[in-house]
């Protein structure tokens, strides 16, 4: 591979306009293609074999009046200065809301607040409950805008109007986390190459192939259903990926430059060697996230998929399009102006480097530093042995935003359940009394903890399958409401028996519920297989055996840290007000195992790039402890920059509204910082230095059967060096001025 990218190299470099138009026609199509479009998401769940799932069957089948699966919303009136609703004016508003609402496109049934008892105690807030005939994957953004519409007039009318639900979408959000991530990351590379030219291209590349995924995951999601936070995932991936590997490639075509290379030949020699380092790297970030797919749910398969996409799209950008723009610079890379005197004497190999000091001093202390870093990131893991998985509600949405207002104002007029109540289905076709069995099945419910309202059973016209609405105490998220969900399923069997009738709970709480409970449950399966993957990935690239368990259980220990820091800020509050989380709430269930397949991705970036050059060292005779350090002298400060990057491209989501963009963008930029500079820069110097020649060791019989995986491309550099010596090319000194720049 490493002399296929080599040669790949050099053409794109020769290439470089048409390479560059490529890319630019490429672009200019899918971003017509994205704007003719209308692409819609949705966080629709659908977990076959659940209960919940089931019970929304049968219904579809038995109860089609009732719409299960069809997208819902609920409009919440407020009378201005604690007035009743119930008086004229007001009442004749709401009535005309109401009418107004059943006109509306794809509307199903209302429930009016006066007759159905969606009024509170005191009057002043009530509630009409919107179901719709098609499923929320089908809600147009005119859909939801008709819904804003008839606000906006209640608004005009006096009343406070707010809306909630799935059928009501999120309006476009601001892109300052993006810009955030950008301006720092732009300031990191300026600071790492000491050029604006050689900062710009990393940028480039990242710009390039974001555009060309979203548009790309635009176009797709007009065809299929496609997670509300696909979209935002595969940014934040593709943004960081993007100018990582860039970045690695670039800072080896400078030292390729600076090693005598003309500008062709560098490109050449810096794709066949850190080209297969990201080649290798971006494999298991792919690999990792598709492998989300195998989990069955379609809203983590989309969000898998659509990153993924995202890291391939910036993998094929850094391997054709950044050679070509090489080509355009020439030798200016090494010119930087920015450049520090330092910095250029640390880049020239007089003076010994940050890195290369932090790698001496752990070296010389590999018990010191083994143990703190692994008795720090233990600490921070504590906290999840406490964590709860949720899946996003109304109550996460942005504070402001018309879903939280409509979700405090329902807790505030009716309780915290009243925005997540159950179904409970009454399944009695093979009851010899189907009314006599829901009641029954009322009043046991109306006797439990935690139940704050049963209303009366609704039957199907052949009077066999009835509906009963719960409204628990708590909220939809609490788990009281999980044990009250667990406690009428567990009391299914003993009524069966006793009437006939099944009993099955459904509506949205018990389906995130169960989704949860799904998602809990394939975390630790999900784990195995990428921690397996890992094995054997680094047991192909390394040819030894330690090294891998040594970078899995490194991986292993950064994830339990980024899930304690989650719970101690989401689930527990600690410093909440610092990370602009507004309401403490359980983690939510797609975040674990997001997690680790991203961080997994990224783990094995930097145990390549660091790892790979200290075994090049080592098959060339140097030490164990000299290995170490040789790895930190060419690529601690590349690392470092790239980790840096990715932690501010991730930590700048931190100022978005929306909890779950927030809780993704503090996990990955944890898991960055924590696999980054405590486990890849502490732990694996550490733990290389006690295990010495050991490290490297591999069984004889292993190392037959293993194919020789050459990630480094030091195949390619004996070839040429070969080459080189043949044709008597005089070697040149790291300083020797090179070749005029080409443009």
């Amino acid at each position: 591979m490493a002399t296929f990218l080599y040669r790949l190299g050099r053409l794109a470099f020769r290439r470089r306009r048409f390479v560059l138009l490529i890319w630019i026609a490429v672009l200019a199509a899918v971003g017509i293609g994205a704007g003719s479009v209308s692409g819609s998401t949705t966080d629709n769940f659908t977990l076959p074999g659940t209960q919940s799932q089931q019970a929304i069957d049968l219904l579809e089948k038995e109860f089609p009046q009732a719409s299960a699966s069809g997208a819902t919303a609920r409009v919440v009136f407020e009378a201005p200065d604690g007035r009743s609703l119930a008086s004229s004016p007001h009442k004749a508003a709401v009535d005309a809301l109401v009418a107004a609402l059943k006109k509306a496109p794809h509307v199903a049934t209302v429930s009016d607040p006066f007759t159905s008892g969606l009024v509170s105690g005191s009057g002043t807030i009530a509630y009409a409950q919107v179901t719709y005939a098609v499923p929320p994957a089908d809600v147009t953004p005119a859909v939801s805008d008709a819904l804003r519409d008839i606000a906006e007039r209640g608004e005009r009318a006096g009343l406070t109007v707010s809306l909630g639900g799935n059928a009501v979408l999120d309006e476009e959000g601001s892109r300052a986390a993006e810009l955030i991530g950008l301006v720092v990351a732009a300031f990191v590379l300026v600071i790492t190459f000491g050029s604006v030219v050689a900062a710009g291209l990393p940028l480039l590349s990242a710009i390039f192939g974001v555009g060309v995924a979203l548009s790309a995951i635009t176009i797709v999601s007009s065809f299929v259903d496609m997670a509300s936070n696909a979209r935002t995932l595969a940014l934040m991936l593709g943004l960081a990926v993007a100018i990582d590997y860039a970045l690695f490639i670039v800072s080896r075509y400078r030292g390729e430059l600076r090693n005598g290379h003309a500008p062709e030949e560098a490109a050449g020699r810096a794709l066949g060697t850190a080209g297969s380092a990201v080649v290798f790297a971006g494999l298991t970030v792919i690999v990792a996230l598709a492998g989300l797919s195998v989990i069955g749910i379609q809203m983590l398969t989309a969000m898998g998929l659509a990153a993924a996409f995202a890291v391939t799209v910036a993998v094929l950008v850094a391997l054709t399009l950044l050679p070509a723009t090489l080509g355009f610079t020439g030798t200016r890379l090494v010119n930087g102006r920015f450049g520090t005197r330092r910095t250029k004497v640390v880049e020239g190999g007089r003076r010994v480097t940050l890195g290369v000091r932090w790698g001496s001093f752990v070296t010389r202390h590999p018990w010191k530093a083994l143990l703190a870093s692994v008795v720090s990131l233990g600490v921070l893991a504590i906290p999840a042995l406490s964590l709860r998985l949720t899946l996003p509600d109304d109550s996460m949405a942005s504070p402001g935003s018309t879903q939280r207002v409509a979700y405090d104002t329902l807790s505030k007029g009716f309780g915290p359940g009243f925005s997540g109540p159950l179904t409970v289905v009454v399944d009695a076709r093979t009851s010899d009394d189907p009314e006599a069995a829901a009641e029954d099945i009322s009043r046991m419910l109306d006797r439990l903890d935690d139940v704050a309202a049963v209303r009366p059973a609704v039957f199907n016209r052949a009077g066999d399958v009835a509906l009963i609405s719960v409204v628990p105490d708590s909220s939809p998220t609490s788990e009281a409401t999980v044990d009250l969900v667990a406690d009428i399923r567990d009391r299914s069997g003993a009524l069966e028996k006793a009437g006939g009738a099944q009993l099955m709970v459904t509506g949205t709480t018990a389906v995130n519920i169960d989704v949860s409970g799904k998602l809990g449950d394939a975390m630790v399966p999900y784990l195995a297989v990428v921690v397996g993957l890992a094995l054997l990935l680094l047991l192909l690239v390394f040819r030894s055996v330690l090294i891998p368990v040594k970078a899995a259980l490194g991986f292993l220990l950064s994830v339990a840290a980024t899930l304690g820091v989650l719970v101690a800020v989401f689930q527990w509050g600690w410093l909440k007000g610092l990370f602009g989380v507004d309401e403490t709430a359980p983690v939510v269930s797609l975040l674990p195992i997001l997690l680790i397949g991203v961080v997994f991705g990224l783990a094995m970036d930097y145990e390549v790039f660091l790892v790979s050059r200290m075994r090049e060292e080592y098959v060339h005779g140097a030490t164990p402890t000299e290995a170490i350090l040789a790895g930190f002298r060419h690529n601690a400060r590349v690392v470092t920059a790239a980790a840096v990057i990715m932690i501010s491209v991730f930590g700048g989501f931190l100022l978005d509204d929306v909890a779950l963009v927030k809780s993704i963008g503090m996990g990955l930029a944890s898991a960055v910082l924590f696999d980054a500079f405590v486990v890849r820069m502490t732990i694996v110097p550490a733990l290389m230095t006690l295990l010495g020649h050991r490290a490297w060791a591999l069984p004889a019989w292993l190392d037959r059967v293993l194919p020789d995986v050459d990630v480094e491309g030091q195949k390619l550099r004996d070839t040429l060096a070969a080459r080189d010596e043949d044709a008597g090319t005089p070697a040149r000194s790291p300083h020797e001025p090179t070749a005029t720049p080409v443009g």
